[in-house]
C-alpha cells in the first residue's frame, strides 16, 4: 500500500517526537505557547489513533505493516498495526488528551519541560505497541521509562523524590533484564524480528529451544515487573500515589503496555508448537497472588492516593490469571476489563486531587495517612484559581460514585460487564484448558472477593471525604479540570451502550491473535516499495 494514508501507522511516532523537540526550542517563560503546540499535538494524535481504529476495524486486520527504511523484514524494522495494537493505541490517545487537559490548571507550570516528558511518554508508549522486533521494543520501552522518570518527579515534596528514586532503580533492574532477555534470543535465535522468532522457533533443536524459553523468561521478568506481578510490585502504589494528578493519570496505561506486550509474545511465539503454553502456570499463580496482594491493600489503604494504586495491581492481577487460563472466551472479556479498568483508574487519579482539596488536615490526621506514608513537607503549590461552582461537591460526588462502582464491577456500568463476560466464561466451560476445576472456581472467588473489597473502601472512603469533613470546605475546581474526568467516565458509559459491538470487536482481536500465521505472512509478504526513479527506468525500457 502506498497511498498516503499507510504513512499514518509511523505517525503516533513521528508526531509526539517531533512536538517534543520543538516544544524545547519554545522558552520555557512561554507556558501558553507551549501548552497550545503540546494540547494540539495529542488532538491530532487522537484523530490518527481514531482513523487507525476504524480501519482495524474492518474485514481485514493484518493488511498494515510499515518498513521503516523500506528494507525488508527480517532485515529492516517493521511497524505493525492490527486490532489490538490499535484499541491500545486510541487507549494512550484518549488518555493523554485527558491528562494533559487536566494538567493546564497548573501541573504543567510546576517545572522544566513538562510538555515534552510528556510528548516523549508518548513516543515511547506508541513505539511499544507498533513495534515488530524486539530490539526496538526496548529502545521504546526505554524512552517510555527515560519521560517517566523526569514525569514523577516533575513538582515538589519530599515524598515524590523518595518514590521516584525508587521507580528509577527498580525499572533500571527491569531494563537490564531485558538487555539480557534479548540478547539471550538473539544468540539463540539469530533474529528478533517477531515474525521470524515465530518462524524459526518451530525448528530449533531441543538445546537451542531451552536457551530460548530461558531468554523469553528473562524477558518476562522485565515485563512483569512493570505490570506490578507480586512480588514485583511493592513499588507501583508508592510511585504512582505520588505522582501528580495528570501523570498518575496516563501512568495508568504504563503496566497494561506490559500486559500487551506479554499478550503479544505469548499468542505469537507460545500459542502453537512445542513450547505451547510457555509461562502460563507462572502468570495464573502470578495473578491469583497479585490480585490477592492487592484486595489486600485495597481494604487496607486509608489514603485515595494508595486505594488507586492497589487498584492498578487488582487490574494487573485479573488480567494476568486470564493470561494464565489462554481461552479465546475469557480473553475477549479481559480485553474490555482491561480498557473500562484503564479510564477507570485515570480518571479516579485526577478526581483524588480535586476531592482532597475540600478536606482539611485534621482528616488526614485522623486517617493515620500522614504518619503512615508521608510526613506531608510537600510544598504548597498555587491551584490555578477558580471559584467554588454551585454543584460542586454533587458533580465530584457522582464521578466518585461512579468510579466506585466500575472498581467494584457493579452493574449496569463496563466494570460489570466486563466481568461478567469472563466469570460467565470461566463458568461456563468449568474447566478451561489444562487448568482444573478448583482452579478455575478459585479465580471466580477472588474476582468476585476483590470487587466487594474496592466496594467496601470506596464506601469508606466516599462517607469520610463527602459526609465526615469537619469544615465542610467545597473545592475550587476549574472547568478544565472535571471535563477530562467526565470524559473518560463518559466513556465507560458509552462502552457500557455499546457492549455488543464492543465484545464482538474483543472476539475478533482475539481470535487473529491466536492465529499466528496472519500475523507471520503479513510481515514477510509486506512489500518494499520501488523509488520513483526506478519506476520510471523500468518503463522506458532502462534508458537514461
Amino acid at each position: 500500500m502506498t497511498h498516503w494514508s499507510h504513512h499514518l501507522i509511523v505517525t503516533p511516532i513521528l508526531l509526539p517526537m517531533m512536538t517534543a523537540a520543538l516544544l524545547l526550542f519554545i522558552d520555557e517563560r512561554n507556558r501558553t505557547a507551549k501548552a497550545l503546540v503540546s494540547l494540539a499535538s495529542v488532538v491530532l494524535l487522537l484523530a490518527n489513533a481514531v482513523i487507525l481504529f476504524a480501519v482495524e476495524s474492518g474485514p481485514n486486520s493484518f493488511d498494515n505493516v510499515y518498513l521503516l527504511g523500506n528494507w525488508a523484514a527480517p532485515f529492516g524494522i517493521v511497524l505493525v498495526i492490527d486490532g489490538l495494537s490499535a484499541m491500545m493505541l486510541l487507549l494512550t490517545a484518549i488518555l493523554g488528551l485527558a491528562a494533559l487537559t487536566f494538567s493546564l490548571a497548573k501541573w504543567h507550570a510546576v517545572g522544566a519541560h513538562f510538555h515534552s516528558l510528556f510528548q516523549l511518554l508518548l513516543v515511547g508508549v506508541n513505539g511499544a505497541l507498533l513495534t515488530g522486533d524486539l530490539f526496538n521494543l526496548f529502545v521504546f520501552f526505554e524512552v517510555m521509562l527515560a519521560a517517566s522518570y523526569g514525569l514523577l518527579l516533575h513538582g515538589t515534596g519530599t515524598l515524590r523524590v523518595k518514590a521516584g528514586l525508587h521507580y528509577i532503580a527498580v525499572n533500571l533492574v527491569a531494563a537490564l533484564f531485558f538487555l539480557i532477555g534479548v540478547s539471550l534470543v538473539y544468540g539463540t535465535a539469530g533474529t528478533l524480528n517477531m515474525a521470524d522468532l515465530a518462524l524459526r522457533m518451530p525448528d530449533m533443536e531441543p538445546d537451542r529451544l531451552i536457551l530460548m524459553e530461558a531468554g523469553a523468561a528473562v524477558l518476562g521478568v522485565a515485563f512483569l515487573i512493570k505490570v506490578g506481578m507480586w512480588p514485583l510490585c511493592f513499588w507501583l502504589p508508592t510511585a504512582y500515589s505520588a505522582a501528580s494528578a495528570p501523570v498518575a493519570g496516563m501512568f495508568a496505561i504504563l503496566s497494561k503496555v506490559g500486559i500487551y506486550v506479554i499478550l503479544r509474545l505469548t499468542m505469537l511465539l507460545f500459542g502453537e508448537g512445542p513450547s505451547a503454553g510457555f509461562g502460563a502456570e507462572i502468570l495464573l499463580i502470578g495473578g491469583m497472588a497479585t490480585l490477592i496482594f492487592g484486595t489486600i491493600g485495597v481494604l487496607a489503604s486509608q489514603a485515595l492516593g494508595r486505594l488507586a494504586g492497589y487498584s492498578v495491581l487488582v487490574s494487573s492481577g485479573t488480567l494476568l490469571m486470564v493470561l494464565g487460563i489462554n481461552d479465546g472466551v475469557v480473553s475477549s472479556g479481559a480485553l474490555l476489563y482491561l480498557v473500562s479498568s484503564t479510564l477507570t483508574i485515570s480518571a479516579f487519579f485526577m478526581l483524588i486531587e480535586l476531592v482532597e482539596r475540600g478536606q482539611d488536615a485534621g482528616a488526614n490526621v485522623l486517617a493515620v495517612t500522614m504518619e503512615a506514608y508521608g510526613d506531608g513537607e510537600e510544598a504548597d503549590i498555587e491551584d490555578g484559581g477558580g471559584t467554588p461552582m454551585p454543584g460542586t461537591m454533587a458533580i465530584l460526588g457522582i464521578c466518585f460514585a461512579g468510579c466506585g462502582i466500575l472498581l467494584s464491577g457493579l452493574p449496569p456500568l463496563s466494570g460489570f460487564i466486563a466481568k461478567f463476560a469472563m466469570l460467565s466464561a470461566m463458568m461456563g466451560t468449568g474447566s478451561i484448558g489444562t487448568t482444573p476445576d478448583a482452579a478455575v472456581w478459585a479465580l471466580i472467588v477472588l474476582v468476585i472477593l476483590s470487587g466487594l473489597a474496592a466496594l467496601i473502601s470506596m464506601t469508606r472512603a466516599g462517607i469520610r471525604t463527602f459526609w465526615g469533613s469537619i469544615e465542610g470546605a467545597v473545592p475550587r475546581v476549574l472547568v478544565v479540570e472535571l471535563v477530562p474526568i467526565m470524559l473518560l467516565l463518559s466513556l465507560t458509559l458509552a462502552l457500557t451502550i455499546q457492549a455488543g459491538p464492543a465484545m464482538s470487536y474483543m472476539d475478533t482481536t482475539i481470535r487473529n491473535l491466536a492465529k499466528p500465521a496472519l500475523y507471520v505472512d503479513a510481515v514477510r509478504n509486506a512489500f518494499v516499495v520501488d523509488p520513483p526513479n526506478a519506476a520510471g527506468a523500468a518503463n522506458s525500457g532502462g534508458a537514461p
